[in-house]
Order: C-alpha cells, then sequence, then structure tokens
C-alpha cells in the first residue's frame, strides 16, 4: 500500500471517528435504582433528567435517595463510556486514537 493510499484511509478513518462519536453524544442512556423510584437519563456527558418517587421525598430518606442518585448516575455514565470504548475500538480495531478519540 503506498502512502497516499494510507493517507487517505487515515484520513476516512479519523472523519469516521468524528461522526460516531458526534453521534454517541446525543445518545442517551438511563438507570434505575431502588425497583424504579429513582431513575436518571445521561445523555454524552450531561445529566438530561432525574425523576424520583414521592415515595422517597422525606427527611428520614435523604441518605437513601442521596445513594441511589449517585449510583444511578455512575451506572447510566459508565454505560455512556463503555458504549463508546466499545464503538471506537470496533473501528479503530483497538488501536488508541490521539486526540481523545
Amino acid at each position: 500500500m503506498n502512502m497516499q493510499a494510507l493517507l487517505k484511509q487515515a484520513q476516512k478513518m479519523q472523519k469516521d471517528l468524528a461522526k460516531v462519536e458526534s453521534e454517541l453524544n446525543e445518545k442517551e442512556y438511563e438507570a434505575t435504582m431502588g425497583g424504579g423510584v429513582v431513575k436518571v437519563a445521561v445523555k454524552g456527558m450531561q445529566v438530561e433528567s432525574i425523576q424520583i418517587d414521592e415515595t422517597l421525598l422525606d427527611k428520614d430518606g435523604k441518605e437513601d435517595l442521596e445513594e441511589m442518585l449517585k449510583a444511578a448516575l455512575n451506572d447510566a455514565f459508565n454505560q455512556a463510556v463503555e458504549d463508546k470504548e466499545k464503538t471506537m475500538n470496533a473501528i479503530t480495531g483497538g488501536v488508541k486514537m490521539p486526540g481523545g478519540f
């Protein structure tokens, strides 16, 4: 393979990676905790929504609510990161790309 063809292939891969990264940043991931009394949604690395069942809105449940929110948010963000890594690895064949890809 000549250098020009290799350069074209690298440029195409970079363009494909940018497109996929943009699509992944628009994808929404959801997680629930406590049997569904806490539900969160994230898109990219931003929280999109938090839903809390009214039964948790008392002073005695404050610590439980905080823990469920933390766990649900971590779960949703982990889903997003794992999906991005899996998708990017499929494109690059597991080769780490510069520039945050």
